[in-house]
């Protein structure tokens, strides 16, 4: 009976783990998906769609190191000098921890800026948190990457 127990106990925390982590997959998806999301509205200049993914305490640390914050980031984009043509998430993975996900990927973005055409790859880290509900990004950070 003891053996049957121990079984037992076995077969529930372990379906209790997958369970888990298929939602932690599912949360992952869906994460995925806001920064897919995300790529779509910078290429539209869509900061309304912006404002709705990204937390009102949101912090963006950009490729010069500078800082802005969520109005800041989001005036930038509106800035009619910046031009953006193509936002891609070229490659991405997302750790999900409960009510917070990280996701670690290289981006590429294409455009004019200042009348100057440009094209950049960054390696990027976002930061989000699952608040009311919701997911929204609470910070991200890029590095630059040069051309091998």
């Amino acid at each position: 009976m003891k053996r049957f127990f121990s079984a037992l106990a076995i077969l529930l925390l372990s379906g209790a783990a997958a369970a888990q982590q298929n939602s932690a997959s599912d949360e992952g998806g869906r994460v995925l998906a806001l920064e897919n999301g995300w790529n779509h509205a910078l290429e539209a200049k869509d900061t309304k769609a912006l404002g709705m993914l990204l937390a009102n305490t949101f912090l963006s640390v950009d490729i010069d190191g500078s800082v802005a914050s969520k109005s800041e980031f989001l005036a930038s984009i509106k800035a009619p000098d910046y031009q953006p043509s193509q936002a891609v998430t070229e490659q991405s993975t997302v750790q999900v921890y409960g009510d917070a996900a990280v996701v670690v990927g290289v981006f590429r973005v294409k455009g004019m800026e200042k009348g100057k055409a440009y094209m950049h790859r960054e390696r990027f880290v976002d930061t989000w948190i699952k608040l009311n509900g919701n997911w929204q990004c609470v910070a991200t950070t890029s590095t630059l990457m040069t051309a091998k």
